[in-house]
């Protein structure tokens, strides 16, 4: 089990399988952060690089900075919403570090972000505004032809919605508006699933189907819903299980765990650099240089998304040597205890959804063929979807500061 690809039936069309752009309509692209060293994995590396950059000056400051195209030290730029971050031309900078926000980096990787729109490229403040403690993001993965992996994930966390292979997928907030109002649902859907399947639906019940029965193809995920009101409730239950693996307790869930006797511990100390990652089959032991944990399933290690392995790109992230003299190169000098802890959570992560694996697979053939349609959607008249729909709601009494402490009503 590499990952929790389900692939369509070879003899099942897909042309007129919903597309979760059509249930979905309002997604935004990935983020473009411009400089890697505004990511880290710990709060307090982040934090020394900004005490490095602000106490530079001139030609020193400009090239710690790493300017690009989109951002340089001279660059007017707005505060980010929902951060109290400076606004003045960072040339001028001087203050405190800004306070970094959790990211998810990637599937199941999350790190650290200085939140400073003036070191991000292309940071999606329509993203920003709805990142509340009631948002959910669905993150749809880039297609890579014949690769093993999930299509959709789920995070609470700001997603940058780059995948490992680099290939660009999108990103779709649950709900349109902050304080979880107005689900990014096409209009019409939720009445139309309600009279379907005889129950009210939610927008939450529609999310937990996408995690379960998503299927990647070429022209975007696709979302195939079922005719059976049965299939439907078996499958949202199981796909709030999986979201709740996903979600890692956040939004007042439980933190994942697996049974006694399986949950991985740490059987021998990670050294303070290791260098070197491999796994023991037969042992179900992950070696990290001399340190050693166990049990660690196969199904973490082999799991993948698009057809990269997590627990190798994750150790990769955080092992790897960064050029001398940069701001990159700042980082810890030894293995935080941390990183052990959130490992063993990742390991954790990957067995409970490798495990459910087959059960998804054994959805998806029930599924098959027979179901609501793009046709039949656009017969209810959920289809196509409005304009209005596909873009940002407004919020109009919402106020954020501009560049240079100016203020602009949104």
């Amino acid at each position: 089990m590499r990952g929790m690809t389900v692939a369509p039936r070879p003899d099942a069309p897909t042309d007129d399988v919903p597309l979760l752009d059509d249930l979905m309509p309002w997604s935004v692209a990935p983020l473009r952060l411009g400089r890697s060293w505004i990511v880290a994995p710990d709060r307090r590396t982040l934090r020394a690089r900004w005490e490095r950059l602000v106490a530079s000056e001139g030609a020193e400051r400009e090239a710690l900075f790493e300017a690009s195209r989109a951002r340089t030290p001279s660059s007017s730029v707005a505060a980010l919403p929902g951060q109290r971050t400076g606004t003045v031309r960072f040339a001028r900078e001087a203050g405190p570090c800004p306070e970094p926000v959790r990211l998810a980096h990637g599937p199941f990787d999350e790190q650290w972000l200085l939140p400073d729109h003036r070191l991000i490229d292309t940071a999606r403040p329509e993203l920003w505004r709805v990142a509340d403690d009631r948002q959910l993001f669905a993150v749809e993965q880039g297609y890579v032809p014949g690769a093993a992996g999930p299509a959709l994930l789920v995070t609470a966390a700001l997603p940058d919605g780059r995948s490992p292979a680099g290939r660009p997928g999108r990103i779709r907030p649950l709900f349109r508006r902050p304080g979880g109002r107005e689900p990014n649902l096409a209009p019409g859907l939720l009445p139309f699933l309600s009279r379907r399947y005889g129950h009210e639906v939610g927008a939450a019940d529609v999310l937990a189907w996408a995690v379960a029965a998503a299927l990647p193809s070429a022209g975007g995920c696709r979302v195939p819903l079922p005719e059976d009101p049965a299939l439907w409730a078996e499958g949202v239950a199981f796909g709030r299980e999986l979201v709740a693996v996903q979600l890692r307790g956040a939004r007042g869930g439980e933190r994942p765990r697996l049974p006694g006797g399986r949950r991985p511990y740490v059987r021998a100390a990670i050294p303070a650099r290791p260098a070197t990652l491999a796994y023991d089959p037969e042992g179900e032991v992950l070696s990290l240089g001399e340190g050693r944990i166990s049990p660690v399933p196969a199904g973490a290690w082999e799991f993948e998304v698009g057809g990269v392995r997590i627990v190798e790109q994750w150790f990769a992230r955080r092992t790897a040597v960064a050029e001398p003299g940069g701001l990159e190169a700042i980082g810890p000098a030894v293995w935080p205890q941390e990183w052990t802890s959130e490992l063993l959570e990742l390991v954790t992560v990957l067995a409970l959804l490798a495990e459910r694996g087959p059960e998804r697979a054994a959805l998806a053939e029930r599924v098959g063929a027979g179901g609501p349609t793009r046709a039949a959607l656009r017969e209810a008249g959920v289809l196509p979807v409005p304009d209005g729909a596909r873009r940002p709601a407004s919020v109009l009494d919402h106020q954020e500061e501009g560049p240079e402490g100016q203020f602009a009503l949104l």
